[in-house]
């Protein structure tokens, strides 16, 4: 393949995919059909790519930011000619719509569109003194090589999200993709390769013992990860015998704070979408909110009437916006969590019934109201389409609940007013807060969590900083 071929979802499978009889078998969550075999990498394949790495990120660093930016443009435009095929094999893989809603062809956009951000933003020294005692610049040198673990619920975009920045800064990356979503990634990775030098971008697909042996790795030089606040800690024991640098963007259970001023019919789509995004599996989606006594019939009616007009089916079909959990594990998870709030007493607005002989993993959009703060629908991060809504007489008693777990990715508070919107949002332990809307990302704002959802940022000048180490040089 040269760099712009396009390819069909075929041909990009063939590329990838393991011979017949080997690899692992991944299945279409929609429909349970095989989309293709992954390979499956060892402890040995993984010491082979680092050392590989290793010699191709001396020439790599050697270039000039602009040199590494123009092969990230170049990347971009190898996404964006084969846009089509990959965001085919991310919906049969991942199970997201092709076409509408946030998609599978909105990921690969933003594929592009992150790639050519960190490929964008200026990178000089930064001079911290200059006077009579001397001058004094601060630089941003590369780390080396960077391992990458990522995630199944956004495989491609969030791939880039570390390698963009990873080899904007002099890095290279050896990357492990989720064992649920590994072939978009790999193909990702094809389609990228035809504008990089060889070995600076080289992906392992495997399980997660091959994941502890990338933290472990004595010649990866930082982990950059996002998934389980769980996994998160492992990953941070297990780089600390030689004192790795981390990226964690783990878990959230994002909160949302509607104020006594909005207004229900103007804020329920955003509402909607802030939820339910990718079928909720998304670590910044709002995953509880919180609505005052007077507004709380009107903005569930609302936000029911969005929610009924919302299709839910196999991605490939184009008039479906949300699709299936991914995997078994998730739909598990959902399932129990929806059980518990109807056993504490919540009221089932829409939802909680799946069909058992629906083929596919589909659990319905599902709204639950009037549930304590302490339902584990409430208190656990459910990471599916199931939102609960919780009621409250004082705003206090909300931001003390939005703020009472040992979670803090994003927030969000809708009102009327925006300055009082902002004094709530000022108070509300996230690292991210949106303001009538959630969690709307964008390649220049940095993005990360607090407390157990994580640690460092990414994304935009800081994020970049984050996959270099600062050298000072006095004069």
């Amino acid at each position: 393949m040269t760099e712009n071929t396009v390819l069909t979802c075929a041909e990009l499978l063939a590329a990838v995919s393991a011979p017949e009889g080997a690899g692992v078998e991944v299945r279409d969550p929609a429909t349970g059909e095989v989309v293709g075999r992954a390979p499956q990498s060892t402890a040995e394949d993984l010491d082979a790519a680092v050392e590989r790495a290793h010699a191709a990120q001396r020439d790599w660093a050697k270039l000039s930011h602009e040199e590494r930016s123009a092969h990230l443009h170049r990347a971009a435009d190898a996404i964006e000619a084969n846009a089509d095929a990959l965001a085919e094999l991310l919906s049969r893989e991942q199970g997201k719509p092709v076409k509408n809603g946030p998609n599978a062809m909105f990921e690969v956009g933003g594929c592009v569109a992150w790639t050519r951000s960190a490929a964008s933003f200026p990178m000089e020294p930064e001079v911290v003194a200059d006077d009579e005692s001397g001058r004094s610049e601060v630089h941003w040198v590369p780390l080396g090589v960077v391992g990458g673990i990522g995630p199944w619920n956004w495989p491609m975009m969030i791939s880039v999200w570390q390698i963009a920045p990873a080899l904007r800064m002099g890095n290279t990356i050896v990357l492990k993709p989720s064992e649920y979503t590994p072939l978009s990634v790999l193909a990702l990775a094809h389609v990228m390769n035809t504008a990089l030098p060889a070995d600076v971008l080289q992906v392992l697909p495997g399980d997660g013992a091959l994941g502890r042996a990338f933290t472990a790795h004595p010649r990866i030089d930082k982990i950059t990860f996002t998934g389980s606040t769980a996994t998160g800690k492992a990953i941070m024991k297990g780089a600390a015998d030689d004192l790795k640098r981390l990226t964690l963007e783990l878990g959230g259970n994002d909160a949302g704070i509607v104020l006594d001023d909005a207004d229900p019919k103007a804020i329920a789509e955003g509402l909607f979408w802030g939820a339910f995004i990718n079928t909720g599996q998304t670590c910044a989606a709002l995953k509880r909110l919180y609505v005052p006594d007077a507004l709380y019939d009107a903005v569930c009616e609302e936000l029911v009437a969005v929610a009924r007009r919302m299709p839910m089916g196999p991605g490939l079909e184009e008039e479906n916006v949300l699709g299936p959990l991914q995997n078994r594990a998730q739909y598990e998870i959902v399932e129990r969590l929806v059980q518990a709030a109807k056993d504490g007493g919540g009221r089932v607005l829409l939802g909680g019934d799946p069909d058992p002989e629906r083929p596919g993993l589909f659990y319905p959009t599902t709204i639950v109201a009037d549930l304590d703060n302490d339902n584990p629908l409430v208190a656990e991060e459910q990471f599916g389409p199931a939102l609960p809504i919780v009621r409250y007489t004082d705003l206090e008693q909300a931001i003390e609940w939005a703020n009472g777990l040992d979670v803090g990715l994003g927030a969000s508070v809708w009102s009327a007013d925006p300055q009082r919107a902002k004094e709530v949002a000022m108070r509300l332990e996230a690292g991210s807060v949106w303001i009538n809307k959630h969690g709307t990302i964008d390649p220049r704002v940095p993005f990360g969590g607090v407390k157990h959802s994580g640690m460092g940022r990414e994304f935009g000048v800081l994020g970049l900083k984050e996959m270099a180490e600062a050298k000072s040089i006095s004069v």
